[in-house]
């Protein structure tokens, strides 16, 4: 695989080589990576930290039964929805997955996963609960602004600092800890799977074609049962927990609420979404630089 890459070329890599495939949201990684792992006999393992959750399926755009027919998939809906599931959680996962499947297709979305596999994760303690719930409740009240004011400059400068879900993390280990979260990084130990041991590549998308296939993709995911799903997860709802923050199911939460139209909802579900890609895009392009990248379309 190399710098410049398009879809015209199809990426060959070493059948000996664990392949590392990141990519933003409907950019078509998950596609790619099942013809990589089913020509080479590989099985896929997910790096998607929404995708591990059972509950959600359809809203996730989790791979069905006919993709898990052609190549094992691993790491996907295994994680119950109110359960604790961290970076660190799946890396132990997949370094058990690594002792019999050496050389799989590690694919996803969540950059945080790959920089942690092959730069390493900070031995973070476990966090309080009580630092959490206090933590949660100055995001709702007071607003990510003001949990980012109160860390420490190498962090800022580190995070992304338009994830509430990061900022409140960085927030709640220096709350707990009394040490900013770039102070943990560079302590970091040496990583799971270095980058010299792994063929790696990033999606890269141009922004409307990207835009378009995230609403096709929402309007496919409706016509599936996106809504039913956020129905039947709605009695217990709380997107403050990880395991109900699939992308669009607040919006979808808010019309069954009666909060909201049909159509309003869906139309900032499709804003979530392609928010969310964006983050992915500068991710990806910041903390991966280095990365060989393939463009579509």
């Amino acid at each position: 695989m190399e710098e410049g890459q398009t879809t015209g070329d199809p990426p060959c890599p070493d059948p000996a080589l664990p392949v590392l495939l990141a990519g933003p949201t409907a950019s078509g990684k998950s596609g790619l990576a099942l013809r990589i792992a089913e020509a080479q006999g590989r099985v896929i393992v997910n790096a998607d930290a929404l995708q591990v959750y059972g509950h959600w399926r359809v809203l996730t755009a989790r791979p069905g039964p006919a993709e898990a027919a052609r190549a094992p998939h691993l790491l996907y809906g295994h994680v119950a929805r109110r359960a604790a599931y961290s970076v660190g959680h799946w890396l132990r996962d997949l370094a058990g997955i690594l002792q019999v499947h050496p050389n799989p297709v590690i694919v996803g979305g969540t950059g945080l996963y790959f920089t942690a596999l092959t730069r390493g994760l900070a031995e973070i303690p476990p966090i309080p609960a009580a630092i959490r719930r206090t933590a949660t409740a100055r995001l709702a009240r007071d607003g990510r602004a003001a949990l980012l004011a109160e860390l420490d400059a190498a962090t800022r400068a580190r995070i992304d600092t338009a994830n509430p879900a990061r900022v409140l993390r960085a927030w709640e280990v220096l709350t707990a800890t009394g040490r900013g979260l770039a102070a943990w990084h560079d302590a970091t130990p040496p990583p799971l799977l270095p980058a010299g041991r792994a063929a790696r590549l990033v999606m890269e998308a141009e922004r409307d074609w990207l835009n378009a296939r995230v609403e096709a993709r929402f309007d496919s995911m409706m016509a599936m049962g996106a809504l039913e799903e956020v129905r039947a997860a709605l009695p217990d709802f709380d997107p403050a927990r990880p395991g109900d923050r699939a992308i669009g199911a607040a919006e979808l939460a808010a019309h069954l609420r009666g909060e909201t139209t049909r159509e309003a909802a869906i139309a900032a579900a499709k804003a979530a979404t392609r928010s969310y890609a964006k983050r992915q895009r500068t991710w990806f392009r910041n903390r991966l630089g280095d990365w060989p990248r393939l463009h579509r379309p």
